[in-house]
């Protein structure tokens, strides 16, 4: 009860201030928390910031890099950052843990499906089914979302949930081990396999998707808190507008926002992130974006998700779809449909 408390009060104090009333002709600031590191995952992100679209929009976006999904939506309970972007089955398990008003909410669905797969080693007798990986070494880092909802796919595949033993390893030491044999899979977000699959021949490697399982996951998702939501809604559809243009312009053309990425982070190399990116689309325009559009959901997936994770994760709470899930704010459908070509 003192953690609820104090993260409402928090969101209460420090997120309506740092709201501006729009019309008095001056940007309002948006800080916007990532997920993970800069890269080209979130490139349309950058884009949006480049171009000047969000400045078009009335807005004075900062983008900072992120810690996780739950550290994302933490940060914006706490006011600290009116949006961000993070895991839905997180946002579920938050939500839970603290009934009542939403504190945050997602508003934009990102991942239409969740990135989330075992990547195993063909020479050590990882195969393209999942039953493979019985008896195996799977590293993980110690609280990740694809670790966590294993048990999703173990019941799907008619497996046990310890049908193999997890190694639990730093997401920077992940590829090490996965090169030096230390273990026999791992976890990853498939887009962040690219730094594995320059290290590794993509034909050593077996690529178990969580999807191909059966596990219709939704999984980041643009994020706002409810006080911004509440107060000025108008603020959070001039963020998705600006952002769904982006995300729309990379699908037809990633090529200028990757450069945009690249003008925050200029170490990182064009090709592999242009690489990365091709896999993160497969995930952003999934099936169900060629008839809904981009960022909007299906309420039947989404409250399947809830029931799932609310079973696995143990809650005690199941909080309703609609408190997690807010549409409201979303450009229109024709604004959100991803180019024919792409």
């Amino acid at each position: 009860m003192q953690r609820r408390f104090f993260l409402a009060a928090s969101a209460a104090t420090l997120a309506v201030p740092s709201v501006m009333a729009q019309g008095t002709g001056k940007l309002t600031p948006i800080k916007f928390t990532l997920d993970f590191r800069i890269n080209g995952q979130t490139a349309p992100f950058f884009l949006a910031h480049t171009k000047g679209y969000y400045r078009d929009e009335g807005l004075d976006v900062s983008i900072d890099t992120g810690a996780g999904s739950v550290a994302s939506i933490t940060r914006i309970a706490s006011g600290v950052y009116q949006m961000g972007l993070g895991d839905i089955s997180s946002l579920v398990e938050f939500n839970a843990q603290n009934p009542g008003t939403p504190m945050v909410q997602a508003v934009y669905q990102y991942y239409n499906r969740a990135p989330f797969v075992i990547i195993g080693r063909k020479d050590r007798g990882v195969t393209g089914e999942f039953k493979s990986l019985q008896g195996k070494k799977v590293a993980a880092a110690a609280v990740e979302s694809t670790r966590r909802a294993w048990p999703m796919v173990a019941r799907k595949q008619g497996m046990r949930s310890d049908a193999f033993q997890w190694q639990t390893t730093d997401f920077s030491a992940r590829d090490n081990v996965m090169v030096r044999g230390d273990v026999d899979a791992a976890t990853y977000f498939h887009d962040s396999a690219i730094s594995l699959f320059a290290r590794m021949k993509p034909e050593e490697l077996s690529v178990l998707k969580y999807a191909d399982a059966g596990v219709n996951l939704y999984g980041n998702a643009i994020l706002a808190s409810s006080n911004l939501i509440a107060q000025n809604p108008k603020v959070v559809a001039a963020f998705l507008r600006a952002t769904n243009r982006a995300i729309v312009e990379t699908f037809a053309n990633p090529g200028p926002s990757i450069a945009a990425m690249r003008q925050r982070e200029p170490i990182l190399d064009e090709k592999i992130e242009l690489e990365r990116w091709g896999v993160t689309a497969q995930y952003v325009g999934a099936a169900d974006t060629r008839g809904h559009g981009l960022g909007d959901i299906r309420k039947l997936t989404l409250e399947q998700q809830v029931d799932e994770v609310s079973d696995v994760f143990g809650l005690k709470v199941k909080p309703a779809a609609d408190a997690i899930f807010n549409t409201s704010m979303l450009p229109s459908q024709n604004e959100r449909m991803i180019p024919t070509k792409a």
